[in-house]
């Protein structure tokens, strides 16, 4: 099985392309494979419960429905410390997530330790 990383940077402005991501990292958890997501930019609103809850994308699915799963699957969760701090997502909003904040080295090592990078 391949180690992957799935990079998102799209936030809830355009919910099909964000969705997706969550929805490909969760086939792959389920296929078996080694999953990390890293989540940057807008990206980190996705983990505010009022969006977890109803963001859905044409054909992509429900996001809380695939995050449900990547936490089964203890996918490797990862936030920009940074983006959370200038898009004002707080340590509350994160709050029973297993969720952990990290600044670009972290991003940089998930990328070289992975076998294949997809962005959304």
């Amino acid at each position: 099985m391949a180690s992957l990383l799935v990079h998102i940077t799209t936030g809830p402005d355009d919910p099909t392309r964000a969705v997706l991501g969550f929805l490909v990292a969760k086939t792959a958890a389920e296929e078996g494979h080694e999953v990390s997501m890293f989540l940057a930019g807008d990206a980190v609103q996705l983990m505010r419960d009022s969006v977890l809850d109803n963001l859905v994308g044409l054909g992509t699915g429900n996001l809380r429905e695939h995050y449900d799963v990547i936490v089964a699957h203890n996918v490797g969760l990862y936030l920009s410390g940074m983006s959370c701090v200038a898009r004002g997502v707080t340590d509350q909003d994160l709050e029973n997530k297993p969720l952990k904040k990290a600044m670009p080295d972290v991003l940089i090592q998930l990328t070289v330790d992975a076998d294949n990078v997809l962005t959304y």
